[in-house]
């Protein structure tokens, strides 16, 4: 697959460039939200939308966003679809809103946006910086959303509040805590290394 071309802007954040397991950015939301598929998703959602939006806006001014005040404007565009998300979120779904409590606000300085802005929105035309951020989205969205899997199982014995294990299970309260949080990222981290040392020799072997 071709550097720079159309599908390789948007895989790259679902596996090779993933912002959670290989960039480790957003680490303090995907630990303290993911305890619940509901949570994770919403949260997924959330930065899908800041982050398509920011990049779209970013791109399009990008050539009359002087240099030396580049990122308050990054700051003030990512700002504004916060504040949108945020009260959309509060409207609309508030008990999602009081879970994720002040984790949405705080998507303003989180460092997915700020990065995609900085270092391919300002540089790029729309039609790729729509698709970093859809890519980087989705990668950002599955892990929390497997966490969220993961978690909510172990700590509750539910998936998206739907019990699945019975009373004979014994929750694993240390699973919705933040050890258990960072045991299941570190699990993941782990496995996504494991399996691209694995192709790595796959791929050795063949050459």
């Amino acid at each position: 697959m071709k550097k720079g071309s159309a599908l390789y802007e948007f895989l790259k954040g679902l596996w090779a460039e993933n912002p959670v397991l290989v960039m480790v950015l957003g680490t303090c939301p995907t630990l303290a939200v993911s305890n619940t598929v509901i949570n994770g998703f919403a949260m997924s959602l959330a930065v899908l939308f800041v982050l398509l939006g920011s990049n779209l806006i970013i791109s399009l001014i990008r050539k009359i966003i002087p240099s030396q005040v580049r990122l308050p404007v990054f700051i003030i565009v990512i700002s504004t679809f916060v504040t949108i998300a945020d009260l959309f979120l509060r409207a609309q779904f508030p008990n999602i809103s009081k879970a994720l409590g002040p984790f949405v606000p705080l998507i303003i300085v989180n460092c997915i946006i700020i990065a995609r802005a900085e270092a391919f929105a300002s540089k790029r035309g729309i039609w790729l910086s729509a698709l970093d951020a859809f890519g980087m989205s989705f990668g950002f969205m599955w892990v929390l959303v497997l966490l969220g899997i993961i978690r909510e199982l172990l700590g509750f014995g539910s998936i998206a509040g739907f019990k699945l294990l019975g009373n004979w299970f014994q929750p694993w309260v240390v699973m919705l805590l933040p050890p258990g949080a960072f045991l299941s990222l570190g699990i993941l981290v782990g496995l996504k290394n494991q399996i691209m040392t694995s192709l790595d020799k796959r791929k050795g072997r063949v050459s």
